[in-house]
Order: C-alpha cells, then structure tokens, then sequence
C-alpha cells in the first residue's frame, strides 16, 4: 500500500536510499553516496515523501520536489514486482507533468521509465561525478 511519509520512516528510508544507490549505480563510487547520505537525510523530509509499506515494513519510497522526480527507491527484494509502479502511478495521479534524472548507465531505470512513458528531453554530465545523465519529461498529453 502506498501511505504519505511519515518522521518514524526516515531511518529505514535511508538505508534504502543507501542501499539502491550502491546497488544501482556500480559506476559511482560508493564514497559519493556516502558523502551525501547526511546532505539527503535533512532534506528528504522537506519533500513529498510516498512509501510502499507491505506488511507494516517498508519496501520502497519515492520522493519529489514540486514536479521534480528526486528518485524511486526499491529494497533489492522488491525490484521488478511493481512496486516502483505503483508508486509512480500514485503520483502521476496529482500531477500533469513530472521530470526526473537518471543515469545514462542506469539502464533498467531508463527502461522502466520509458515504459512509464518518460521521454528523454535533455541528456548532459552531472558536474560532480563526470557521468552522463538524462533528463526526462512525462506529460499526462504524451
């Protein structure tokens, strides 16, 4: 079920939000993600916060600011059973237009938000890692 955030999920949010940054971006070193974990931790709960929670444990959260996508996190266990699906879908619900950034050797992300019907619009290097990174547009027009 998808719930709005609540102060008690940051801790586990940002295990997931450690976890699948690792996991998901192999390319990076594991450094950079720990050098922002205190950064994201103040600001994650200033966002629209959703979680999946399935059995009173959470599974995965996505987070936004304003229309801005700032990433969909999903427990290694949980990817590819629809949870980041839904989650997406619950947001599209409230919003006409959403935009996001991601990786370009990312590519099951990139995948999946294709298939979410996402279009790259821009693709640029991110100034701090030097990787190259897409960003993309989904309109309830598309």
């Amino acid at each position: 079920m998808v719930r709005d955030f609540q102060a008690e999920d940051l801790n586990r949010i940002m295990e997931l939000w450690l976890e699948t940054n690792i996991q998901a971006h192999d390319f990076i070193k594991k450094g950079y993600w720990q050098d922002h974990f205190d950064e994201v931790k103040e600001i994650l709960p200033k966002a629209s916060v959703y979680v999946y929670e399935d059995n009173g444990s959470i599974k995965g959260f996505i987070g936004l600011m304003n229309n801005y996508i700032a990433g969909i996190f999903i427990s290694k266990d949980n990817q590819s059973r629809g949870v980041g699906r839904q989650l997406l879908h619950h947001v599209k619900g409230n919003h006409n237009k959403l935009s996001l950034k991601v990786y370009e050797k990312n590519q099951r992300a990139v995948n999946f938000y294709l298939r979410e019907g996402f279009l790259v619009t821009e693709k640029q290097e991110d100034r701090e890692n030097g990787e190259v990174e897409y960003e993309m547009v989904w309109s309830k027009n598309n």
